[in-house]
């Protein structure tokens, strides 16, 4: 695919993944018909990707590079609807590192986050690797692995869980502001400062990303796995949203609306007046339907644990999660530390057979063939 058709907004996709490979919010552009520009002109939030399968452990490589100038922050994450969070973030201040980091369920512990030298993020193209295995997780540049986080080396005793990302994960890459005057002190310190609408940073009047490749080799579910005998979808056998609760079923993962979720996939108040019922439209409900979960920029904000949410708030809520009847809108984490951009609807339209996805040339929007797990 070479053209912008084959991603659809977030604020039309109802779920059904075999209908499109990746959502978006924001303006992402194609350039020289070989890469894809995440762009953040002023009086936005930049530009967010997401796909619309999921990765249950796998090898995710992005080469791509980054943007520069202080308070403007590029991401390449593993995001879960429970939370789990697998992060490199670059920070536009330094194009000289990338911060490599992960979460489990949204707690916010602030020693999880390594800095890696990177030879200029933004001038250089590198090809940036998440190696996410059961029991060990890698990050990598250009084939080096620079970190490995162990999950043994996780344990709580508090709660007696491993704090590891465990849960499946859709991957975002994403350009947004940081160091806007309305967010936390602790966020904007984070990002090197206020962002500059005037700086040459800029061209055509947005900072921009560019991504040229994205590759996803999945891995085979992890020992003891969840069997349901389906192949269509993950979901959660309990609100716990650890490795041993995720199942793979048949579940359905198509809302019927906006105001639908994974527990509820069929709701829609607005179908009696589509079919010409003669309820009063002043009786349909009013209110702001959720967006999409794990629409995030994921990471720390700064040391006062701020984050900023822009957009429609409702991101900021778990639901419309995993399929069936236990879906993740019932899960929560133990806190946020992700920035939510506007979002649409979602389930988990993920899928279970393993195969090795690769692409290039604008491989972000149509060369990732039929998506993640199919």
């Amino acid at each position: 695919m070479d053209s912008l058709k084959d991603v659809q907004q977030n604020t039309v996709y109802l779920g059904d993944a075999s209908s499109t490979n990746w959502v978006s919010s924001g303006i992402p552009v194609v350039y020289n018909n070989e890469a894809l520009l995440l762009t953040m002109a002023q009086s936005t939030v930049g530009t967010l990707l997401t796909s619309t399968h999921y990765v249950w452990y796998g090898k995710i490589s992005a080469t791509m590079t980054s943007s520069q100038g202080k308070g403007v922050v590029t991401a390449f994450i593993m995001m879960s609807d429970v939370k789990d969070e697998i992060d490199f973030e670059f920070v536009g201040e330094n194009v000289g590192d990338v911060q490599s980091n992960y979460y489990f369920q949204g707690i916010t512990d602030y020693g999880n986050m390594l800095k890696l030298d990177v030879d200029n993020t933004r001038s250089n193209v590198h090809t940036y690797t998440v190696d996410w295995q059961p029991d060990q997780l890698t990050w990598a540049v250009d084939g080096k692995v620079l970190r490995t986080l162990k999950k043994s080396d996780t344990y709580n005793s508090t709660d007696n869980t491993y704090h590891y990302p465990q849960s499946p994960s859709k991957i975002q890459l994403s350009l947004w502001p940081a160091g806007l005057p309305s967010n936390g002190e602790g966020t904007i310190t984070w990002a090197g400062g206020l962002v500059d609408w005037n700086s040459g940073y800029m061209q055509n009047g947005y900072y921009y990303a560019m991504v040229s490749d994205v590759t996803v080799e999945c891995y085979n579910p992890p020992s003891g796995w969840n069997n349901n005998f389906g192949s269509k979808a993950y979901y959660y056998t309990s609100t716990a949203g650890t490795q041993d609760t995720v199942a793979i079923g048949n579940n359905n993962t198509v809302l019927s609306s906006f105001y639908a979720s994974g527990d509820n996939p069929t709701f829609d108040p607005y179908a009696k007046a589509k079919s010409g019922d003669s309820t009063s439209s002043a009786a349909l409900p009013t209110f702001t339907a959720e967006t999409v979960p794990g629409i995030s920029g994921g990471g720390v904000r700064g040391t006062d644990g701020s984050t900023l949410n822009s957009g429609n708030s409702g991101a900021s809520s778990g639901s419309g999660g995993g399929a069936g009847a236990s879906g993740s809108s019932n899960i929560q984490g133990g806190g946020s530390t992700s920035f939510f951009q506007n979002g649409g609807a979602s389930a988990s339209t993920n899928e279970a057979a393993p195969k090795l996805v690769s692409g290039s040339a604008v491989a972000l929007l149509g060369f990732f063939v039929a998506a993640l797990m199919l």
